[in-house]
């Protein structure tokens, strides 16, 4: 099994065709064509079924697609662990993480690796669901994942907890309570709320801190857009609960930014799978360590 093959098989898996794959790639698709069916042959069965609009992953392939994501990691592993060794810069790396730990910790974090490694191209992926994230590194998509709670990492992943972050109610203007300073959990049960969908961080975060009080948090709008969550909130359409970073940033647009009683502290999570890290995911890990030893505030425990 050459690794050609398995490049093209997750092109086509990941494009949905052969067609869409050979343009992504930038080959003939006779020669794409041919490759697959070399590869079909080595293992003995087919790999996509295919079908008038495309192609799907057949049992066999299912059962490839991990493996071969994998195989591809360790060999750009490999080759740029020898790029390092020989002095050569570049490379890239590859994390995956929630929305809301993109702009605190992560925005610094990337900031201070790409200041160090200039010439190191970083992809930042971004699905919502914590879930997601952590199913992005098993599979070998990502290297580095970072979700928004301690709870959504699994054991067989090496992993890392962050420096606390302070949640705080992000209001409409005109919604803040009188004469308070600061917002109780029986404050927060008689308000309307943006958030996102069941499942996601931020509407984690409403939950567990507005309880159950009033049969829980009155969600008012719900979206999957996290983008539209502030401007939502300055509308008039009701309150949420950001990380005080991106809490600020709301304030800078004319919200009402109040403090909670008591404070509720947020801890995302950094972890990788266990063995050998590329060169650039084992600097970034160095990096957070050595941020987080010098002052963030918080132990950060390397499992």
């Amino acid at each position: 099994m050459e690794r050609r093959e398995l490049e093209y098989f997750l092109a086509i898996a990941e494009c949905g065709s052969f067609t869409a794959a050979a343009q992504t790639l930038r080959i003939a698709q006779p020669s794409l064509s041919h490759a697959i069916a070399t590869l079909e042959n080595r293992l003995g069965g087919r790999v996509f079924h295919r079908l008038p609009q495309g192609v799907a992953l057949t049992p066999a392939g299912e059962a490839l697609i991990e493996p071969a994501r994998q195989v591809m990691r360790d060999l750009s592993t490999a080759s740029e662990s020898v790029r390092e060794v020989l002095g050569l810069a570049g490379g890239r790396l590859d994390i995956v993480a929630q929305t809301t730990l993109a702009v605190d910790p992560l925005a610094e974090l990337v900031g201070s690796f790409l200041r160090a490694h200039p010439k190191v191209a970083v992809h930042i992926a971004d699905p919502e669901l914590g879930w997601d994230v952590t199913a992005a590194v098993r599979a070998g998509e990502c290297e580095l994942g970072m979700v928004d709670s301690t709870e959504e990492v699994l054991e067989d992943l090496a992993s890392m907890v962050l420096p606390g972050r302070e949640i705080q109610a992000v209001l409409p203007a005109s919604a803040a309570p009188a004469e308070r300073a600061e917002l109780t959990p029986a404050d927060l049960a008689e308000l309307d709320w943006v958030s996102t969908p069941k499942g996601t961080a931020t509407r984690e975060v409403i939950e567990e801190t507005v309880g159950t009080r009033g049969g829980g948090p009155n969600v008012m709008v719900e979206t999957a857009h996290q983008a539209m969550i502030v401007p939502s909130v300055l509308a008039g359409a009701g309150a949420t609960l950001l990380p005080a970073s991106m809490a600020a940033e709301a304030g800078k647009q004319g919200a009402t930014i109040m403090s909670l009683r008591p404070r509720v502290i947020r801890r995302g999570v950094l972890f990788w799978r266990r063995g050998p890290l590329s060169p650039s995911a084992a600097e970034f890990v160095r990096l957070v360590e050595e941020l987080v030893r010098r002052g963030r505030g918080d132990e950060a425990p390397r499992e």
